[in-house]
């Protein structure tokens, strides 16, 4: 099959080199196999191997006119025949006028020890200097060169202007954080300016190749002659003369012995050397040295050595960079495994929310090893597949990465800014050099290939043209506005000359009338209206005279709903016809009316934040608000707590101070628990005019959700209240249920999810707890399970008295009766609630509530480790995510995952359908179980698949919870209940039910 690969690739057409996809049509087998086999016999892709014919080409064509233009170049180059883009042709002919730029010299004047370097010039054409560095692209390569890594760049390109021959630089940081990287950006800028000329060497040696072997080390440096050592049988030259005139690169310099440091900072302070085994001969050399150290220099480094470097320059981790930065560096590794598999990726947005959230210990070195194993695995599913594209998703990431979605606390709001859609990579998407300038063109091509890419999407779906055109439609709108926003975030405005020289003089002419004739027609614009049509306005020409297609799939909603932009876009398009000579379809009309309603200045957006407030009974609202303000690094959220002995008019006096206080214009959201607090709003709103829309059932995850929405400027109250629950809206108020004639007697509610028979045992308990409850209130038990609705049922009881409290471990969706979880009665806080619902005097806690809160296996069950329905495929994914909550949660240590698995490999634990899969318990700081209930069963061993799973991290002294555990997986309607389980809320009730049906104490009482 190579043979027959070598031949066809030595006999095609050198000016358009088949692809690999013709390859296999030709040969008969997958495309992804002629990748690879391309790959072992190191064979370029179709692009690379055209390269240097179509260099020439453009050479020669430019020899003969030096001014002809790109796209006039493109056509002849075409004509000649290649099959190449304007793009790429524009590229090589900047790399060829590059590589024939004048050497320029420079002087630098070091002015003293602080390190502050002046440059002067001294050549004859005053600007030249300017225009050459403008053109330098070594630096521009690294992500954050004009952003977190500025400094470290001025400090890199002052080390080789400095005159004569550069400054010797040390460069420190973490594994990963791109050391090697900075190290090989300098040398290509040393080139870029001429300093070293134009052919010098770049020699990299690793100290740590050779750490153990002192001697063969410093050979290695520094040659030897013959007979220096045992071995050394003939002369040898070192990589100090091999790098002479140029730069030798010293990675992990730390690893150089005391002995090697001399030698070097000999080197480095009289430009001399010797071979090992010289006596009387030195050498003299010119080497700039660069070198790169993880480790503390003060205790790693000699001092004179140290003193012999003037240039230190230290690289922050990835933790320390923004997350703009970590989002492009993302990217453009995707990018490039894109185009080493020549394969489109798309990666999910949960996907990317885990790359952007976890720690990566490793840095950028770290972070592409993971994306490439991630890539590696969606790889794997494409050729087995029939997408046309690999797609990696959140199961195909590591599962230390995939952990990283745990982090709550690393959830920014502005996490959000990046994922906001899928990741899109395709084949020679970003070539490094340019990827500043192309940067430049991001927003209209964006928009192009959104539409294109979910074209293509959902034609592979068999959806038909209405269909694709009303599901893109819906969501162009907002695809604007996050363009223009990143437009905002990541570019100032250039100035006219700069964007002549990407556009075109012409175009930047023709903008300048569109924009007055915007401002005329509809009034005050966007600072970055002429930016945007500028570039759009480029890519458009250029896609009409490619022949591609524009299509708008919103076209006859902005004919239909902005029809004051269409219009005037009408007018515009009219003007840029008779300007270009061209005909614009209809479709770019449409484009260009959303520019315009994207960018217009609206003067009536009411400024400010939605307000956030939290009302509970008790000592509740401020626990929630405060964790919320700190996960979210805000302060935004409000908590008020009205006591239980608190009247309702002192608390709504308190709640209406603060909604005034609060308010920015766009109203106020309260979040309530229950009772005559749910009524607030609407008098609030009566009273002050302040909108306020209320919502209750509150929990924690509520209010983190909605001061997270609420510090979005573009978000309103509605938006807010329609996100958080739509079962738990009232718009102004909710209505409390309707008082029952009967209101002298009070009605307590025991409810559970497996019937009456659990609720029986509840009522027993309390009695136990309370024994003189029943003078006050009469306790009605029912099950949830059965052939009349629960809401019915509730209704019902209403008319025999007052429901005061439901206990139990289903909450009903009436929010204004106050409920008590079974987990209160477990822990005794049951008993204080009800005595105050019902005015009673404090009893003492009794023996039973006592004896079952120290329940063992009580004490192990947590709401919040428990998954349930997860799409678990594999037993891998079940042990990573759940030992993921495990460590999350501080009950193991990181190492407990590695035991499971090396326990799994020995034997399986399991019982039934159940898997108990545990480690070793000095990896264990608390005894817990996180559980799995399954979506679907997976194979655990070998022939026997799962549908639970209960991981168990419990220390030594856990027999008793082992146990009672085996008693609860024992019981025969466990996993049927289980099954019927929608959320851990549930699973938590159903365990938490079988404990108290089987408790020795309430088995007594009932």
């Amino acid at each position: 099959m190579k043979v027959h690969l070598m031949k066809l690739i030595e006999s095609e057409d050198k000016k358009k080199p088949y692809t690999d996809d013709q390859l296999a049509k030709i040969l008969g087998v997958r495309r992804d196999l002629v990748t690879v086999l391309r790959g072992e016999l190191n064979i370029l892709n179709s692009r690379e191997r055209c390269k240097d014919f179509l260099a020439q080409e453009i050479k020669e064509i430019v020899s003969q006119n030096p001014k002809i233009s790109g796209r006039e170049l493109t056509r002849i180059i075409k004509k000649r025949g290649f099959d190449v883009s304007r793009y790429l042709v524009s590229q090589m002919r900047k790399e060829i006028e590059e590589e024939n730029t004048d050497e320029v010299k420079l002087v630098k004047s070091y002015k003293d020890s602080s390190e502050d370097v002046n440059v002067i010039t001294t050549f004859n054409e005053k600007n030249f200097l300017n225009k050459q560095h403008n053109k330098v692209l070594a630096f521009k390569r690294i992500i954050g060169f004009d952003g977190s890594l500025k400094p470290q760049i001025q400090q890199a390109k002052a080390a080789i202007l400095y005159p004569p021959h550069g400054l010797h630089t040390l460069i420190l940081g973490s594994s990963g954080v791109g050391k090697s990287h900075l190290a090989e950006a300098m040398y290509e800028y040393a080139l870029e300016i001429g300093v070293l000329g134009s052919v010098v060497p770049f020699v990299i040696f690793n100290c740590a190749d050779y750490a153990e072997n002192p001697q063969l080390l410093l050979s290695q440096l520094f040659g030897h002659v013959k007979g220096a050592y045992t071995g050394a049988e003939k002369e040898k030259e070192g990589l100090v003369e091999k790098a002479n005139g140029g730069i030798l690169f010293l990675d992990e310099v730390h690893r150089l012995p005391p002995e090697g440091q001399e030698l070097l900072y000999f080197l480095m302070d009289k430009g001399k050397f010797r071979r090992m085994g010289e006596t009387e001969i030195e050498r003299i050399v010119q080497v700039l040295i660069i070198a790169a150290t993880t480790e503390d220099i003060e205790s790693s480094l000699l001092l004179t050595f140290r003193r012999r470097i003037p240039m230190i320059i230290e690289l922050p981790p990835l933790s320390a960079r923004p997350l703009g930065e970590r989002y492009q560096i993302i990217r453009n590794f995707f990018n490039k495994e894109s185009s080493r598999t020549e394969v489109k990726i798309k990666v999910t947005q949960e996907a990317l929310r885990a790359l952007l959230l976890y720690d990566c210990l490793g840095n950028i070195g770290k972070l592409k090893s993971d994306i490439q194993v991630a890539c590696a695995r969606g790889f794997l599913t494409y050729i087995g597949g029939n997408k046309g594209y690999i797609q990696v998703d959140l199961i195909d990431l590591p599962s230390h990465v995939r952990r990283g979605l745990l982090k709550i606390e690393n959830r920014k709001p502005e996490v959000e800014n990046f994922i906001k859609s899928d990741l899109i990579a395709r084949p020679g998407e970003i070539d490094e050099k340019t990827e500043l300038k192309k940067d430049l063109y991001t927003l209209p091509e964006e928009i192009y290939k959104y539409i294109e890419a979910k074209y293509e999407e959902l034609e592979l779906q068999g959806l038909n043209q209405d269909k694709i055109n009303h599901l893109i439609g819906s969501k162009i709108e907002m695809k604007f506005e996050q363009l223009i926003e990143q437009v905002e975030r990541n570019h100032q405005i250039l100035a006219k000359q700069d964007l002549a020289g990407i556009v075109g003089q012409n175009i930047v002419d023709i903008v300048e009338k569109v924009t007055q004739i915007a401002k005329e027609r509809i009034g005050q614009m966007d600072n970055h209206l002429f930016y945007c049509f500028a570039i759009h306005l480029s890519a458009t020409f250029q896609r009409i005279q490619e022949g591609k297609p524009i299509i708008n799939p919103h076209l006859e909603k902005i004919m239909r709903e902005y029809k004051l932009e269409y219009n005037v876009a009408k007018e515009i398009v009219e003007y840029i016809e008779g300007q270009l000579n061209c005909k614009i379809p209809q479709d770019e009309i449409g484009f260009i009316a959303m520019y315009l309603k994207t960018l217009t200045k609206s003067q009536d957006v009411k400024p400010g934040r939605v307000g956030v407030v939290v009302l509970s009974h008790g000592r509740v609202a401020q626990g929630m608000v405060e964790v919320a303000n700190r996960l979210l690094g805000v302060n935004h959220g409000v908590g008020i707590e009205m006591s239980l002995d608190e009247r309702p008019e002192s608390a709504l006096q308190r709640t209406i101070n603060v909604v005034n206080k609060i308010n920015e214009g766009k109203g106020v959201l309260l979040l309530v628990d229950m009772g005559s607090l749910i009524t607030f709003g609407e008098i609030i709103t009566k009273k002050t005019g302040i909108l306020t829309k209320t919502v209750g059932r509150v929990d924690t995850v509520m209010v983190l959700e909605a001061v997270r929405k609420a510090i979005l400027p573009d978000t309103n109250l509605d938006e807010i209240v329609a996100s958080i629950d739509k079962d738990k809206v009232g718009l102004g108020r909710l209505t409390p249920f309707a008082v029952s004639k009967n209101n002298d007697k009070k009605i307590i509610i025991t409810l559970c999810i497996t019937g009456e028979g659990t609720a029986l045992r509840v009522k027993s308990l309390i009695k136990n707890m309370i024994p003189d409850i029943h003078k006050k209130a009469k306790i009605i038990p029912i099950g949830v399970i059965g052939n009349e609705e629960l809401s019915l049922k509730i209704d019902k009881i209403k008319n025999k008295g007052s429901i005061v409290a439901i206990v139990g471990t289903v909450r009903p969706k009436n929010n204004s009766i106050p409920f008590i979880s079974l987990e209160e009665i477990i822990n005794g806080k049951a008993v204080e609630r009800l005595e105050n619902i019902l005015d009673m005097e404090l009893t003492s806690k009794s023996s039973i509530k006592k004896d079952f809160s120290e329940t063992p296996l009580a004490k192990v069950i947590d709401n919040e480790l428990i998954i349930v329905n997860p799409n678990y495929n594999t037993k891998r994914e079940a042990l990573d995510d759940l030992a993921g909550l495990l460590i999350k949660k501080g009950y193991v240590e990181e190492k407990y995952l590695l035991d499971v698995y090396r326990r799994e490999l020995i034997e399986a634990t399991l019982i039934d359908n159940i898997a108990m899969p545990h480690g070793e318990p000095q990896n264990v700081k608390k005894s817990a179980i996180a559980i799995a209930v399954l979506k679907e069963p997976i194979e655990w061993s070998p022939g026997i698949v799962v549908e639970n799973v209960f991981m168990m991290a419990l220390k030594e002294d856990s027999e008793d919870i082992i146990g009672s555990f085996y008693n609860l997986v024992k019981e025969s309607d466990l996993l049927v209940k289980l099954k019927n389980a929608s959320n851990s809320k549930d699973v938590q009730n159903i365990i938490l039910e079988i404990l108290l049906s089987s408790t020795k104490d309430a088995k007594t009482l009932a």
